[in-house]
């Protein structure tokens, strides 16, 4: 089985250690959570993964294939940006054309979501349609690996419990690390939750270590995990 090994990964700013001899791994069938407070690195590590950022240094391998930039990395990695990419001018149908091998095509172009949408042009979509359009995209590419930063950014409490579903839906066929402001919904549909702090990334091995760790306060520990599991 093909796995990604993220090893000593290391990133400063002006001096300022951003990320320090980070190691991360995931296998196909597995969802990695990785959560943070804001400006903690979690993006400029699934950045470097991918290769759209540059690190102090780094080691990224999938199988026997070792990792050094985008180019290296198609086929087998994918990342789905904060930030919309997708081109305007270009209707949905075409974007799916242009963005997935033909044998991947189908899944996308028949989703209720997107179903709707495929005479449409890009820039006349809401925030959400875009959304749901780009993720769908990123994990039915060829990718065996997707990095998913801020997937639930613009979305609907609906659609969101729909991209969660999806997830899910596709974990046998591929390996996912996941970050999101919404760390409850991250914590809820990841198998390891992994939580970067001053440039060190930590595996918990259990919730609770949120509390400790001053992520979450310990009223909203038992709120949300301790009374669930106890009825």
């Amino acid at each position: 089985m093909n796995k990604l090994h993220v090893d000593s990964v290391t990133k400063s700013y002006d001096n300022k250690v951003i990320l320090s001899d980070v190691f991360i791994s995931c296998v196909k069938g597995e969802i990695k959570g990785l959560i943070g407070r804001n400006g903690s690195g979690k993006s400029t590590l699934l950045k470097i993964i991918f290769g759209t950022e540059k690190s102090d240094y780094k080691f990224v391998r999938i199988g026997n294939e070792v990792i050094k930039n985008v180019s290296d990395g198609r086929n087998l990695i994918n990342y789905l940006p904060q930030n919309n990419f997708l081109p305007n001018n270009i209707s949905i149908k075409t974007l799916i054309s242009l963005f997935l091998q033909k044998n991947n095509r189908k899944a996308v172009l028949e989703n209720e979501y997107v179903k709707p949408l495929l005479h449409q042009r890009n820039q006349n979509l809401s925030g959400g349609e875009k959304r749901i359009i780009e993720i769908l995209l990123i994990i039915h590419s060829e990718a065996q690996f997707i990095l998913l930063d801020e997937p639930f950014n613009g979305v609907s409490p609906i659609v969101r419990d729909y991209i969660i579903k999806y997830i899910r839906s596709m974990k046998s066929s591929k390996g996912f690390i996941i970050t999101d402001h919404d760390y409850e919904h991250i914590i809820d549909l990841a198998d390891s939750i992994l939580y970067l702090q001053s440039g060190i990334l930590k595996e918990l091995k259990d919730k609770s270590e949120l509390v400790a760790l001053g992520y979450m306060t310990e009223a909203t520990y038992n709120s949300t995990y301790k009374n669930k599991s106890s009825t």
